[in-house]
């Protein structure tokens, strides 16, 4: 098990370097977990794939896909990640894998190769295209799938303890990536790496971590509630997975972000079915199933999450900090089709999820405090979005951080277009 874990993070390291050096790692190490003589070893270059390697390659048998998946610490974990037949036996579309790896740190999965595009290539076009029947089609596709997946919560949905919900993988999204994973000490794991004693250049003031954390962010004119430090702090309390087992569970995905969901043209119209279940199971608190989702699929859009370099060039963003209120001005908005499907997304999934739950008692009132808090650590838990950390700048850390607030906090005063979501799925 260390053998192979080792070599895969060494796969994984040799590719960032594109010159040719991961592939033959890579094919020796599926004809030792598969016994397949993988040829013409593909690795893809995706901006969507943050904590993952995926690529292509050919047998005698035909031709594969292949995506392998590594969290921080996942070493010192152990359980079985993919779980597609958690989610076929449920009644969800999801595409099964045809070899399987779970070793710990390094789950890896081999596909059929399809010619069908992700839905996150879809509608990234759409972004920049704004084509009206392509995005009826994109949207009208959500509301489908939107549709069977609010199906299988209402079927699904039921009491869990304490112990269920501790023991479900989408924790790793979300609580786990704010403690070291070894000592649970707060804050460790991506919160400390990332954030922790560094220092934020935002368009025109950089700030240390402790200015950063404390201030007060004002957005578009907009004042919020709740400091980046605060949220942080709310987050670790309040999802914490023992604690979210008061609004029941369901069967889920958990991570169906739309690089994991497949595309396909069919006579009745397009669909989308699942693919990558990393995090899927039986127990997934029901207030965290769609906040993923929710984030990755339309808040992190258009551009400015997964695309910073773009972001620059179409947006502006600017940044002043004074008596400890950090105000950003930006022209960053959603696309219609973003906006299309952030409805959708309203009127489909969530407000009847919240009803169902306040219906059989199991809604706690501060509901839109965990969905908010669960929404705020996706964009700054899943990749840093400082300025120079990585490929983030000072416009998309700017705009990327004002997001993270609006998502995680109440303004003080007026409204934004999370709040209206919010209150567009209020439940009766």
């Amino acid at each position: 098990m260390t053998q192979f874990s080792s070599r895969t993070a060494d796969i994984r390291a040799a590719a960032k370097h594109h010159d040719g050096q991961a592939e033959p790692l890579l094919a020796v190490l599926l004809a030792d977990l598969f016994q397949i003589d993988a040829r013409h070893v593909a690795i893809n270059r995706d901006q969507y794939s943050l904590n993952s390697l995926n690529g292509f390659f050919d047998t005698a048998d035909g031709a594969f896909f292949f995506k392998f998946h590594q969290e921080e610490g996942e070493e010192q974990m152990s359980g079985e990640y993919y779980r597609a037949d958690i989610l076929a036996r449920a009644g969800l579309p999801v595409d099964q894998a045809v070899y399987t790896s779970t070793l710990p740190g390094e789950q890896i999965l081999v596909y059929r190769r399809r010619t069908d595009p992700r839905f996150s290539d879809v509608l990234r076009a759409l972004d920049l295209d704004d084509h009206p029947g392509r995005c009826a089609a994109a949207v009208s596709a959500e509301a489908t799938l939107s549709d069977r997946v609010t199906e299988i919560y209402r079927q699904t949905l039921h009491p869990i303890t304490p112990a269920h919900s501790q023991s479900e993988p989408v924790h790793r999204l979300f609580f786990e990536r704010l403690i070291d994973p070894v000592t649970g000490a707060y804050p460790g794991g991506r919160l400390n790496g990332f954030y922790v004693g560094q220092s934020f250049a935002f368009p025109g003031v950089t700030l240390s971590w402790d200015e950063f954390a404390g201030a007060r962010f004002v957005v578009n004119g907009v004042a919020y509630r709740h400091s980046i430090g605060e949220l942080f702090d709310l987050a670790y309390r309040r999802l914490n997975p023992a604690r979210l087992a008061d609004a029941g569970g369901v069967v889920a995905h958990g991570d169906a972000h739309n690089a994991n969901v497949w595309y396909s043209e069919g006579q009745g119209g397009p669909s989308l079915s699942f693919f990558d279940p990393a995090f899927a199971g039986e127990h997934v608190p029901s207030l965290l199933a769609e906040v993923k989702t929710t984030f990755h699929n339309i808040i992190a859009h258009p551009l400015w999450l997964y695309d910073p370099e773009e972001v620059a060039k179409r947006y502006t963003a600017t940044a002043t900090h004074r008596d400890g209120t950090l105000a950003i001005e930006t022209d960053w908005a959603l696309t219609p089709v973003r906006e299309d499907l952030l409805r959708v997304k309203a009127e489909r999934a969530w407000r009847p999820l919240l009803q169902d739950l306040r219906d059989r008692n199991l809604l706690p009132a501060d509901w839109r405090d965990v969905i908010r808090l669960g929404l705020f650590l996706c964009p700054t838990l899943v990749m840093n979005l400082r300025a120079g950390s990585g490929r983030h700048n000072p416009i998309s850390s700017a705009i990327g951080f004002a997001n993270a607030v609006r998502v995680g906090s109440e303004p003080d005063d007026g409204t934004d277009f999370v709040t209206a979501f919010l209150d567009s799925i209020e439940p009766r």
